[in-house]
């Protein structure tokens, strides 16, 4: 019965303070205004950047036992890392590893929907029929792909599954569709089902079953989930014989020379592009929200000044220190909680900003990035651990008040006395210090991203775009076909009225292009290094993109339709490799290079030497930052994939992409069921899809914004110490000026008091942006020791100090001596 009753008197306790502090909050609009919008700010982007970090870091993927799914990978002796895959005979051997729980294959084509004006580019993903049993997603709408749909030897039934966004997209979310029919490259399938709106493997639009066939030359993608309880290492260890047999069996399938075979998570890829970038953006957050909490600490304090009575005839009455504190901390506490619910509709409407900004394929599409349960309890943990954290201090100050002070109205003190105006300094000193750092920061960041911005390119992305022509399965199987297809394709491409040239870039497009692989110089030893970029093209390549001929010649449309075998080398490779500067009339070899029809066939002699008739002026091929690579151009015609690229360059004054249609006309005039990639982007645009891009772009974008609102908290901190002083010190400026004092004197005063702090404060952030320098290196291209960046934030940081002064102090010297004289 007692223990009843003291619980009901400890609620109504708190109700008492609940109700005392929401008077006390309401009787001060100011304060608790810039309290919670401090508190707002910092929560907000905090929680937005905890809900991306626990999409992509924590809670990625929906699939049954993700953290045991893992891809295959190899390493050559030069340190290129690659994936593989396994024919279907190999991957029923795979399969039944002791250390495999289970496995799956997959390919993917690029598919059209037939019917329509011009053919609709579509993914499609051809799963093993046990395939959505392996990922364990629930479909949205029927089933899934299921064993029946593909028995070995048999062909697949016609079924398909679609994806989330397809179904939307294209049938308006219509729960009728189960049934209905879809025609792909003539082929009419029936829909089963949609997948769930978190299944994107692969950005598959539709799934189909997969025919697994013995053909050795044919490989897919093999994923796998490891036993429980097996490392990915152990795992690695015990599968390495196998794969060594399988590559005696396909050689074609594994590089050439030896190799290192390993295991990688689902994740890792995802982690290693992206995470480094997360956790600088949430320690910059963290340090806003820092911020902000140190604002609130001042303003408590300084308010605190205004209620020092208040607190010792609370004392005087019989209150005791800990009733005070808890007092202070619910209030607090309210603040927090406030801040931290609004801070939530903010991270809520600027996660889809921030989202926007994320490298386009440097997370996986899986990840729900959205405001949900473990994001808004992160919220509630936050705006508790905030609420005690700025308001112990300032509670534990004025918890202990002088009760000879209430007989003693007309003696008004900063809180806490000494110790109370010492607390200040170091918050406004912290608060500078930090907002130096996140200045410095974002100056360094934007130094990089206009860097790169200026970056010589090479080339001329101006006016031109890259369509892709994906080729269907089953179709122009012969290299005469296949050539003799693409060029048809380019030459239609070049008839379209507004279109200046067009050329063929199977692999070629900048600034990132190429295949990575080992070439062998005529004459010269072969080198485990010797990687180079060997691109197929056209030899209306150079023109369109207007990249200069340094030397020699470029083949002509007859060498090209013959495949004949000559190359051309950029400057790059002609001083690696040819020290003399006669690299004309050398000849070089791709050892990779391989006839596999009836998909990759290649011209006569594909692996004879190729004669360098040209040197062409250098372009970025390994992206925007990475020194330039050397580059070896080939005629396309000497080995042709499933997959190429026609670029078009559109005469002055006609932006590409209103020509789309019409090229995309004219290739389907060539193919009826021929259709352009449905990602067709001009090169200008292409630039921005670069993983170096957009991560620069969304540090310098997201840490700058962030250092902007640091600036405008640490601001609203020093004016309102400063203002709260002023208004302490009123007597005091009202018996200076009654004495003669000018106003030049007053101001003085009131800037002086703040000039420790201040500089401090710079000091220390200054120290702080050369230590952590090497930090922000690993994200940002600029330095935040740079003397000009650190000379200009520290300016910045200085007039906005001064200005935020300015306001109270003129206040100040405005006292009119007798108000002041008579002010309580």
């Amino acid at each position: 019965m007692l223990g009843w009753i003291s619980g009901v008197c400890t609620v109504q306790t708190l109700f008492q303070d609940l109700r005392y502090s929401l008077r006390q909050l309401i009787k001060s609009p100011g304060f608790t205004l810039t309290s919670v919008l401090s508190l707002m700010l910092g929560i907000g982007a905090t929680t937005a950047v905890f809900s991306i970090v626990y999409a992509v870091l924590v809670d990625p993927y929906p699939y049954a036992a993700p953290e045991r799914m893992a891809h295959m990978r190899l390493k050559d002796k030069a340190g290129q890392e690659r994936g593989f895959g396994l024919t279907g005979a190999q991957w029923q051997v795979f399969r039944k590893s002791p250390v495999v729980e289970d496995s799956f294959i997959s390919d993917d084509w690029s598919l059209t929907i037939t019917g329509h004006d011009l053919p609709e580019d579509v993914q499609g993903i051809y799963f093993s029929s046990n395939a959505f049993n392996y990922f364990g997603v629930p479909a949205a709408l029927g089933r899934g792909l299921q064993p029946s749909d593909a028995i070995d030897g048999q062909d697949p039934q016609p079924v398909v599954v679609l994806s989330h966004q397809f179904w939307q997209r294209h049938f308006n979310g219509d729960a009728a569709v189960l049934g209905k029919t879809l025609q792909l490259v003539r082929k009419n399938y029936t829909i089963v089902g949609v997948a769930g709106p978190r299944f994107t493997w692969d950005d598959g639009d539709v799934y189909l079953p997969l025919k697994v066939t013995q053909d050795p030359t044919v490989s897919y993608y093999t994923g796998l989930r490891l036993k429980p309880g097996v490392s990915r290492e152990q795992a690695g260890a015990a599968l390495r014989p196998l794969i060594d047999q399988f590559a005696k069996e396909s050689p074609k399938h594994f590089p050439r020379d030896k190799f290192d075979f390993y295991l990688v998570g689902l994740n890792d890829d995802f982690v290693k592009q992206l995470g480094g970038t997360l956790y600088l953006l949430f320690c910059a957050v963290a340090l806003l929200l820092a911020i902000g909490c140190g604002n609130v600490s001042i303003l408590l304090l300084a308010r605190g000044t205004s209620r020092q009575h208040e607190f010792a005839l609370r004392a005087a009455v019989g209150a005791s220190r800990s009733r005070i504190i808890r007092q202070l901390l619910t209030e607090s506490l309210l603040l927090s909680l406030t801040g931290a619910g609004l801070g939530v509709l903010l991270a809520y409407r600027g996660l889809a900003m921030i989202v926007k900004l994320l490298p386009e394929y440097s997370f996986p599409h899986e990840a729900a990035i959205e405001i949900n349960l473990p994001v808004l309890l992160f919220s509630v943990g936050i705006a508790l651990v905030t609420g005690i954290l700025f308001g112990l201090s300032p509670a534990l100050q004025l918890s202990k008040p002088e009760v000879s002070q209430v007989m003693q109205s007309s003696t008004r003190r900063i809180a806490g006395g000494v110790r109370g105006r010492t607390t200040n300094n170091m918050l406004i000193a912290g608060q500078i210090a930090l907002t130096l750092l996140m200045l410095a920061g974002a100056g360094a960041a934007m130094e990089g991203f206009l860097k790169m911005l200026h970056t010589p390119l090479g080339y001329d992305p101006h006016n031109v775009m890259s369509v892709g022509i994906p080729v269907h399965d089953g179709t122009y199987k012969t290299w005469a076909q296949r050539g003799a297809y693409f060029e048809l394709l380019r030459s239609k491409a070049a008839s379209v009225n507004g279109v200046e040239m067009a050329a063929i870039s199977s692999n070629a497009t900048p600034p990132s292009n190429g295949w990575a692989t080992s070439v062998e110089i005529l004459g010269q030893a072969p080198r485990d290094d010797q990687k180079v970029r060997v691109n197929f093209v056209s030899p209306g390549y150079f023109p369109v993109l207007r990249i200069p001929v340094v030397q020699g010649q470029i083949w002509d449309e007859t060498q090209n339709h013959n495949a004949a075998h000559v190359a051309a080398v950029n400057e790059t490779f002609a001083r690696l490799y040819f020290t003399h500067g006669d690299a004309i009339g050398h000849s070089l070899k791709v050892p990779e290079i391989r006839d596999e029809p009836p998909y990759n066939p290649a011209g006569p002699d594909p692996l004879g030497w190729l004669q360098i008739t040209a040197v062409v002026a250098d372009k970025r091929d390994d992206g925007l930052e990475k020194p330039i690579l050397p580059e070896v151009f080939v005629p396309f015609t000497i080995s042709m994939r499933m997959w190429t690229q026609i670029l078009v360059r559109s005469k002055a004054g006609i932006a590409p992409l209103s020509l789309l249609h019409a090229v995309g006309a004219q290739v389907n005039s060539v193919d009826p069921d021929q259709q352009i990639s449905g990602q067709v982007r001009d090169l200008e645009h292409w630039i921005t899809t670069q993983q170096e891009y957009q991560q620069e772009h969304l540090v310098t974008w997201v840490f700058g914004a962030f250092a902007v609102l640091a600036l405008a908290l640490a601001a609203v901190g020093l004016y309102s110490v400063v203002a709260y002083s002023v208004a302490q010190r009123t007597s005091e400026f009202g018996i200076r000026m009654a004495l003669g004092a000018q106003r030049g004197h007053v101001l003085l005063i009131v800037f002086t008091s703040t000039v420790t702090s201040v500089a401090s404060g710079i000091a220390a952030g200054l120290l702080l942006s050369i230590v952590l320098n090497k930090v922000l290196g690993r994200w940002a291209e600029g330095s935040s020791r740079d003397p000009h960046i650190l000379l200009g934030v520290t300016a910045l940081l200085t007039i906005v100090a001064s200005l935020a002064c300015a306001i109270p102090a003129r206040r100040a010297s405005a006292v009119d001596p007798v108000i002041a004289l008579r002010y309580e």
